[in-house]
């Protein structure tokens, strides 16, 4: 199966592509440092159904709304395991 869109995305969408899967990785980098594996795999589970619920999203200032939503949310794992001392990965940017 290709994975090549049918239709060209336009350079905006294809530049909020590219900070949605930016911010992906960088969550599952951070949820990585979490020592406890029960709460890694919830982390995992949770940040993979929020970008698949949402994965056909159109709406231009709807996904800058989920993408601010998003890094809020990886600030602040980041900002909990900085104050758990777990990992040194707690205030990369």
């Amino acid at each position: 199966m290709s994975r090549i869109p049918k239709q060209a995305l336009s350079l905006k969408q294809f530049m909020l592509r590219q900070e949605v899967l930016k911010l992906y990785r960088e969550i599952f980098r951070c949820i990585r440092q979490v020592p406890d594996a029960a709460t890694r795999a919830e982390l995992k589970s949770w940040a993979r159904h929020d970008f698949r619920a949402n994965q056909h999203q159109s709406d231009e200032s709807a996904i800058k709304i989920l993408i601010g939503h998003g890094r809020k949310s990886l600030t602040e794992l980041r900002n909990s395991l900085a104050l758990s001392g777990s990992g040194s990965a707690g205030n990369k940017k």
